[in-house]
This record gives structure tokens, C-alpha cells and sequence, in this order.
């Protein structure tokens, strides 16, 4: 019941209702926010369980279109506990890929339910110049990185996001396309064509890029207490809405091609009751057409 509490108050106090500087005083301004140019780094933060048919996806994308001029650290979070990622890191792993490095972080499966511990470690040990925070159901095809390292050039935003991004409809799990990515590790491409484009209008979860020097001051909700506590089941990511609150930023869009990602109906780092799944699917359904009928 308190943890209840605490959270309705972070979910008010993220809508602007509280200052933010009252939870988060150190937030670099951005004149002292380094203005990189040049040759940049990217770390992308990722994190999996039970989703290795998506993440899959995600690896691949960056081996078929390695990026020429950036750097990128590919970071996933995942517990030993969900074997078939574990397999699929250990595949990749073995991939040489120019211009990108691998760089798997197992951690207990408690602190993974709560995406906020991996994405607060990552953020504060960060060498990178940029932070891309996204899901492993997202993928950076033809032309992303290489564009996105021209929009950073001599950015000190703390928060950017794509405008675009391209997405399917809500699949099942039957759906070709996903069964396709259970099938043993590999390198694996993705029919594109039936995925349509979306207007992005703030920087969600799968699409937070934040500036390095924010991430090594601020870490990602750092100082809220809930958001850094494991739990025993998959926690929903409340914690997008107050990294934006404590940037003070709801981020500002940047024009990159390749920004894939697939969308599906069943949540399948969930447990409980069928009943309750049910329920789960019935409501990320119609809060998807609702958010699509928003889009238009």
C-alpha cells in the first residue's frame, strides 16, 4: 500500500506539480554541457526478459547496418535465468561489427523488472558523449545511427527523441514475424513493408537520448527511491515520465531515418492469471488504438 502511495505521488510530482530541482538539484545547465563535434560515441541502453525474439531484431539491425560515422556501445541488461537471451548474447557477442562493441550486463532478475536500476547504472557509468535509453523491441535500420551522429553534432539538449518512427500494428504471438525471431540465434532482417510511420511528440521510453554529461550527473532517477528498488515481478515503467520531469525537458525532436519498431499484443515479461493477462492485453489494446487515433 505505501509503495502505492509513493508512486501516485512521483506520477503527480513528474506532471510539473513539484518542482523537479526539489529531487534532482544537479543538473548540468547546458552551457556547461559540452558541445561534442566530430567522430561521437553512442551507448544504447537496452534490456530483455522473455523477448529474445525481439531482441534479435534489434542486434541484428545494428549488424546489417553498422554504423560509419559513430561509435556505438550496444548495453542490454538481462538475468542468466532467461537462457534463450543469454544463447542470443552469446551469439552476438562473438559478431565483429566495425564501430560497435558489445557490452552484455547480466544482473539478478529482480533488479531487471525494474528498468530504472540498469538504466541508472548505465547512465552513471556512462563514457559515452550521447545515451540512447530505448526497448528491445526497437531497431535502428537504413541510415539511423550514421544521421543521428550528424543531428548530434554540437547539441547540448539534454533530451532529444526521433520525430519519426515506424511501426507495425499490435502482433500476436503466432505472428510470422515473431516466430521467425524464436528460431536459433542468427543474424536475422525483418520485412519492413508493413510497417507504417508515427509522429512522435515527446521522448518516450524506447526513444530517450540524453546528453552524457546529464546522464554521469543525474544518473536516471537516481534519487527516487522506488524507481531504484527491486521487485519480484515486471514493474510498468513509470519512471519515463519522471526522467523527462527531472530533465526538466520533455525532449526535443530530431529528424533521423531507420527508427523500427514492433509492436505486439502480448506482454510476455508479465506474469498472473489468465484472467488478468487478459485484461492486460484488452487495455494495451485499446490504449494503443487510442494513442494511434492521437497520432493522426
Amino acid at each position: 500500500m505505501w509503495n502505492l502511495i509513493v508512486l501516485a505521488f512521483y506520477r503527480f510530482a513528474a506532471g510539473g506539480w513539484i518542482p523537479a530541482a526539489w529531487f534532482e538539484p544537479n543538473l548540468p545547465p547546458e552551457k556547461d554541457r559540452a558541445a561534442r563535434t566530430g567522430h561521437l560515441s553512442v551507448e544504447v541502453v537496452s534490456h530483455c526478459w522473455n523477448y529474445s525474439h525481439f531482441l534479435v531484431y534489434q542486434l541484428s539491425s545494428v549488424v546489417l547496418f553498422p554504423p560509419e560515422k559513430l561509435d556505438v556501445t550496444m548495453t542490454v541488461f538481462y538475468s542468466p535465468e532467461d537462457a534463450k537471451t543469454k544463447a542470443l548474447l552469446d551469439f552476438f557477442g562473438q559478431q565483429v561489427v566495425p564501430g560497435v562493441s558489445w557490452n552484455w550486463q547480466p544482473i539478478p532478475k529482480q533488479q531487471l523488472f525494474r528498468r530504472g536500476i540498469g538504466r541508472n547504472r548505465a547512465a552513471l557509468a556512462t563514457k559515452a558523449d550521447w545515451v540512447w535509453f530505448t526497448d528491445c523491441d526497437l531497431m535502428f535500420r537504413d541510415n539511423c545511427l550514421d544521421a543521428l551522429a550528424e543531428a548530434l553534432q554540437g547539441r547540448q539538449n539534454a533530451l532529444l527523441f526521433p520525430e519519426i518512427e515506424r511501426t507495425t500494428d499490435l502482433l500476436a504471438e503466432n505472428n510470422p514475424m515473431l516466430q521467425a525471431g524464436s528460431s536459433e540465434p542468427q543474424v536475422l532482417d525483418i520485412d519492413t513493408s508493413s510497417f507504417t510511420s508515427r509522429h512522435i511528440s515527446k521522448a518516450t521510453g524506447p526513444l530517450q537520448i540524453a546528453h552524457g554529461d546529464v546522464c554521469r550527473a543525474v544518473g536516471y532517477c537516481r534519487n527516487i527511491g522506488l524507481y531504484q528498488q527491486p521487485v519480484e515481478s515486471f514493474a510498468k515503467c513509470h519512471e519515463d515520465r519522471a526522467f523527462r520531469w527531472l530533465l526538466r525537458s520533455q525532449g526535443e525532436p530530431i529528424s533521423i531515418p531507420g527508427v523500427f519498431r514492433i509492436r505486439h499484443v502480448a506482454k510476455g515479461r508479465y506474469s498472473g492469471s489468465e484472467t488478468r493477462s487478459r485484461l492486460r492485453t484488452w487495455l494495451r489494446v485499446w490504449q494503443s488504438r487510442r494513442r494511434d487515433r492521437g497520432a493522426k
